[in-house]
């Protein structure tokens, strides 16, 4: 039986998520839009009772969350919505960095061909963005800055707390794309200075098609935040069309489950990781990324093409070489690129992902594979 190892890909639905939106389908199926009965009031409890779930993972108030689609519509409601904001104030230009998911480049490149000024960060070769370089680049035009808290590609965790800081003094909107993070890894999220956070709940063992955008208050005064299409007045006007309550309540549960247990998740995680870098060790691997998340590693083993590998260990666990939203594209990984790793290094890398659900990773099975092939 083949081992799951892509979980950074999206992760099965805990079976107690799972009933609990099989219920809300088939028993409790109001629309929470719905105020003239009680299946209406039912549906509208649920909604608001995963609001708080969500909110209190990053310690934000339930009135900050609204429901969307995943993490990809949250990204771009974040930085399209803040466009008329910037245009009127006269604050166009964005500082974001190079290993941002598409969901983050694209709109953000979108801006750009409408008159926008973008500049793009770099990093190290261990995936990290210098805080320093992010300080020299802020001006008083600067309306916003993306930046994500774990890379879904090597699993590298950007200093949120230290981009906090230096954002203490400028009003620039910081927005952090925590789709690999959220529930999972309970740290730094709850900074006050966040004022946008993206959240996808099949990272987090809710179902595909339900995310949150999480939008802090400044004291009294909401974000400026525009909708990016219209038709209907649901989730501030932000996010118009019928709630999806089943799955909003499958993320709620999931949320509250993961805020339980993500200690005890974090340091499993880190155990399976540490026996699979050890094994790797013996085949000379170069691990790609430094300070990285307990749930991934990315590696390259010199002599061995990523796509070779994964043939050959198909049947034994799945895993991939690269983000599950760019897997038909054939380019090089613009992370990696943006590191500065060889070719060789590019061409070979492979990324395992876990959860607390892994009780098992084959590391001698792998490593005797890729063994076979150099």
């Amino acid at each position: 039986m083949t081992i799951y190892l892509d979980y950074n890909a999206t992760t099965p639905v805990i079976p107690k998520v799972a009933n609990l939106v099989y219920k809300m389908m088939v028993d409790e199926y109001g629309n929470s839009g719905s105020r003239t009965h009680e299946f209406g009031i039912t549906a509208k409890r649920a909604v608001e009772l995963a609001r708080a779930q969500v909110a209190q993972v990053v310690r934000a108030d339930k009135t900050e969350v609204i429901f969307t689609s995943g993490a990809t519509e949250s990204n771009n409601i974040a930085i399209l919505g803040l466009r008329e904001f910037a245009e009127t104030n006269e604050k166009k230009h964005i500082i974001t960095t190079k290993i941002e998911h598409k969901s983050v480049l694209e709109p953000i490149k979108h801006l750009q061909t409408q008159g926008f000024d973008v500049t793009y960060l770099n990093v190290d070769k261990d995936g990290q963005v210098n805080v320093n370089e992010l300080k020299a680049a802020m001006r008083d035009e600067t309306c916003l800055i993306s930046i994500m808290h774990i890379n879904n590609e090597t699993g590298s965790i950007q200093p949120i707390k230290d981009i906090c800081q230096i954002l203490s003094s400028h009003e620039a909107y910081l927005h952090v794309d925590a789709a690999q993070s959220f529930g999972k890894y309970p740290f730094d999220l709850d900074n006050p200075r966040i004022d946008f956070i993206s959240a996808s709940g099949h990272k987090l063992f809710a179902p595909k098609g339900i995310g949150a955008l999480i939008m802090r208050r400044r004291g009294y005064i909401k974000p400026p935040l525009r909708p990016i299409y219209f038709g209907g007045g649901q989730e501030k006007g932000l996010r118009p069309g019928t709630l999806a309550v089943p799955l909003i309540a499958g993320f709620g549960l999931a949320c509250e489950l993961a805020q339980k247990n993500a200690q005890k998740w974090c340091i499993h995680a880190a155990g399976l990781k540490a026996e699979l870098m050890d094994s790797l060790r013996t085949l000379e691997a170069k691990f790609n990324g430094n300070n990285t998340s307990p749930y991934v590693l990315n590696f390259s083993v010199p002599g061995v093409n990523s796509e070779a590998a994964i043939v050959m260990l198909k049947g034994i666990v799945a895993v991939s070489n690269g983000s599950a939203c760019t897997s038909s594209s054939y380019t090089p990984s613009h992370v990696l690129l943006a590191m500065g790793l060889s070719q060789e290094q590019i061409n070979g890398s492979i990324r395992v992902s876990w959860s607390h659900q892994t009780t098992f990773v084959p590391s001698y099975e792998i490593c005797q594979i890729i063994k076979g092939l150099l």
